[in-house]
């Protein structure tokens, strides 16, 4: 079963649902019948959700869009039950781009509001007595509708200004920290404010309402990674590929079988191997999975079971774009070249063991 069903691209951003999504659209369902509503009221929901869920969509191409504009590509905006995320292949570093990205999401928001309220008669509402605004919000009119589509994009906007990450206003308390001190402890000072909110959050929830426990733990372990990726990251600034690299690797042979590969696997610390030729070629990767699954079949020939599709990484690279790109790949190992010749390979093991030491080194 695929995990997300695409809706389709904008402006070359994939559109995607995650299947869990329609889980709320089954607890809506679920929830009418239990309290004994109709087909309309359900249908009322539906719609509402959808338009809601529209409403995040734009929020997300707020953000994809503006930092289109700094360079940076979004490769996908996916729906969860929980709101919106946006895979920009990287956070702009520079803290005036940041603000301006992090920012232009809740403007969306905010922008939609500005519309609803000119073609809702809010001021008519605002004069009815507590009865009739109840009548009128059991209602299942396109005006009731509306209400509620504006009452969701401020409260999103709001919502979305807490200075907390993952939240948008994490990213711009960040932001702002960081026109006027580096990068690094403007992280750490927004993930200690980030952390003392989502403690906040967790004795409210305690006492009033339960939900807010679970909003503490995102807000609590998005604040604590974000913080990790930003020090991992300020680590690796200036340093290259060259010094965190396995340089003695072994080179395996596409004739070798896969009972040469797994007595190599036994008898050493390496998981994944470059494949060679004779002349010192680059023929393919040979995965650590590929040979547990493969390990029945002991006479099957490398070539066979090898992965010809690769990326490969200069001697000279920086540290911290190939953290990235070893944090975004599903099988982060990646031979090293110097001069056209294989030099060595690296994976994430390698870097988080670099990162670690030059912790230790720095702090």
């Amino acid at each position: 079963m695929k995990a997300n069903l695409s809706l389709g691209k904008i402006s070359n951003i994939k559109i995607q649902i995650h299947w869990t999504f329609f889980f709320l659209i089954v607890w809506i369902v679920f929830e009418e019948i239990n309290r004994g509503g109709n087909t309309e009221s359900m249908l009322f929901n539906i719609a509402l959700v959808f338009a809601v869920f529209l409403c995040v969509v734009l929020h997300e191409l707020g953000h994809a869009l503006t930092a289109k504009r700094f360079g940076i590509a979004t490769k996908k905006i996916t729906l969860l039950p929980i709101g919106g995320v946006a895979s920009l292949d990287k956070i702009p570093e520079n803290p005036k781009q940041e603000l301006q990205v992090a920012i232009a999401g809740p403007l969306v928001n905010v922008i939609i509001a500005i519309f609803l309220y000119y073609i809702i008669p809010i001021k008519d509402i605002i004069d009815k007595n507590f009865t009739e605004t109840l009548e009128y919000l059991a209602s299942f009119s396109l005006q009731n509708f509306l209400l509620f589509l504006f009452i969701v994009n401020i409260a999103m906007f709001v919502f979305n200004l807490i200075p907390a990450f993952p939240m948008d206003g994490g990213r711009i308390f960040r932001a702002l920290l960081a026109l006027k001190t580096n990068r690094v402890k403007a992280t750490q000072i927004a993930t200690h404010v980030g952390q003392f909110i989502a403690v906040l959050f967790l004795l409210i929830g305690l006492l009033f309402n339960p939900f807010l426990i679970f909003i503490a733990l995102i807000i609590f372990l998005g604040a604590y990674g974000e913080n990790k990726y930003v020090q991992s990251m300020g680590l690796l600034k200036d340093h290259k590929v060259n010094e965190a690299m396995l340089k003695n690797i072994t080179k395996i042979h596409p004739e070798n079988t896969i009972n040469d590969v797994v007595e190599v696997l036994l008898t050493g610390s390496e998981t994944n191997f470059v494949v060679v030729n004779n002349s010192g070629t680059i023929e393919g990767l040979l995965y650590h999975e590929d040979i547990i699954k493969n390990s029945k079949n002991r006479n099957l020939l490398v070539k066979e079971i090898m992965n010809t599709s690769y990326k490969s990484l200069d001697f000279n690279s920086d540290l911290s774009s190939v953290f990235i790109l070893t944090t975004s790949e599903k099988r982060p190992f990646f031979p090293v070249m110097e001069n056209d010749k294989l030099a060595g390979a690296i994976d994430l093991n390698n870097l988080n063991e670099f990162i670690m030491l030059q912790a230790k080194l720095t702090y």
